[in-house]
């Protein structure tokens, strides 16, 4: 009899633990494990195709993994941006993996840097994922990509060969309004003819603040105004 119990409690325990899983598996609970890392570049030049530690510079921001929340799933992973591949890759059971490109999974949050990735349908060829500066009404996001210069190979002896290397491209700023984005905006025209209700206070704004739209703090400052 005790035998009896005993199985039929083992097995009542597994079901249950089956049907966690299940339940975690159906509403995103767990990363996927089935887009691997190749890091590789193709060089036409070199005839090959170059790994990344052939190639001078990095395709990555920052320097390593950092702990990182993604929704659609319960689970904290290491994670790092690829701004050459516009890809994230995170760290599983010591493997290497790509997050899917989906509206499933398309906000990483950096818990040291409290850094947010969000992708976006932009309408552009900058599509995919931009960094998260300031949220609101209207939001400012930053682009950053990083360019493969393929390496030259020297043709005659009073040449030299080049290599291979990865470059950071200076950053690309968006601004998110009811009306669509405005891409890298150059001017206070730009702005007023996106957001036409606030003219008379944007041109307040302008007179009274010396905006330079190349630099971050001051697109901060001007959506920040924008979202008043």
């Amino acid at each position: 009899m005790k035998k009896i119990v005993s199985g039929l409690l083992f097995l009542f325990v597994i079901a249950i633990n089956a049907q966690a899983n299940f339940s975690l598996s159906n509403n995103g609970g767990f990363l996927p494990q089935d887009n691997t890392i190749f890091n590789k570049v193709n060089s036409p030049n070199a005839g090959k195709n170059l790994s990344y530690s052939d190639i001078q510079g990095s395709p990555y921001y920052g320097k390593g993994f950092s702990i990182a929340k993604f929704s659609g799933s319960d689970e904290s992973a290491p994670a790092r941006y690829n701004s050459y591949n516009d890809e994230i890759e995170f760290m599983k059971e010591d493997k290497p993996y790509v997050l899917p490109k989906n509206d499933k999974f398309s906000t990483v949050t950096f818990t040291t840097s409290r850094e947010t990735l969000v992708r976006l349908e932009t309408g552009d060829e900058l599509s995919g994922y931009f960094f998260e500066l300031l949220k609101g009404k209207n939001i400012l996001y930053k682009k950053v990509k990083t360019k493969f210069i393929d390496a030259v190979i020297a043709t005659n002896s009073y040449a030299t060969d080049r290599p291979a290397v990865f470059k950071l491209l200076d950053p690309v700023y968006y601004i998110k309004t009811e009306n669509g984005f405005i891409k890298n905006p150059k001017n206070k025209k730009e702005i007023i003819e996106q957001i036409p209700d606030k003219k008379e206070a944007l041109n307040t704004f302008f007179k009274e603040n010396k905006i330079r739209f190349d630099k971050e703090e001051d697109l901060k400052k001007l959506v920040t105004f924008l979202n008043q």
